[in-house]
């Protein structure tokens, strides 16, 4: 029978992974660059028009070492690697980006907020969703607000967290892929009347790369 303790250590020393690839960064400010993409499985936010929906159940995905994870970001010459999910702060994540630092990687991290921070990170990437309201934790720590606009309400919802934010965070504004049509056009008349704010695309769909 597996102890208490022994399950503690396990959710501190492995992690269960819906799939890791090697790749451009498609959104965001660090568009363009080379980046090792970790997608952790589980998530309870629930965005219907989410397009990983089989990230959501962490049990139905393997569970790997942390050493091992960081072995297969090593294997190419990327040295930015991306946490992404599903939610990946359901997860204690201080071991993970630990060794990945360690190993000489700049830490991303692509999350709802809805969970408080664990982990060291370099950069986050902060995406509110409407279905869960975030954690006061992450307000300090974002480096970058992604608001992902479905519809006309959702640039209401993205500045409803500019005043807890840093000043220095970046403020993006993305459509959601399959709305894409209907609400670029709208995001650019706001960002041209909202000049803090700046365009973020999927451009890795654009481009047809995973």
């Amino acid at each position: 029978m597996i102890t208490e303790q022994q399950q503690h250590t396990e959710r501190l020393t492995t992690l269960p992974v819906m799939e890791a690839f090697y790749t451009l960064q498609g959104e965001g400010t660090h568009t363009g660059k080379a980046a090792y993409f970790i997608r952790l499985g589980g998530c309870d936010v629930g965005c219907h028009w989410c397009d990983v929906k089989e990230s959501w159940d962490a049990d139905s995905h393997p569970k790997y070492a942390i050493d091992s994870i960081v072995g297969g970001a090593l294997q190419y010459p990327g040295r930015m690697a991306v946490i992404t999910g599903g939610e990946p702060l359901m997860h204690d994540l201080t071991g993970l980006t630990a060794a990945l630092q360690a190993a000489g990687f700049h830490t991303n991290i692509e999350t709802s907020g809805v969970y408080p921070v664990s982990g060291t990170w370099d950069w986050i990437c902060f995406s509110p969703k409407k279905f869960k309201q975030p954690h006061p934790d992450i307000f300090g720590k974002a480096d970058e607000l992604k608001a992902i606009i479905y519809n006309k309400s959702d640039f209401a919802f993205a500045e409803s967290f500019v005043p807890h934010l840093r000043p220095d965070c970046r403020l993006f504004l993305q459509p959601e892929w399959s709305r894409s049509n209907e609400m670029l056009p709208l995001i650019v008349e706001y960002v041209k009347s909202n000049p803090q704010w700046q365009i973020s695309l999927q451009t890795h769909k654009y481009m047809n790369i995973p």
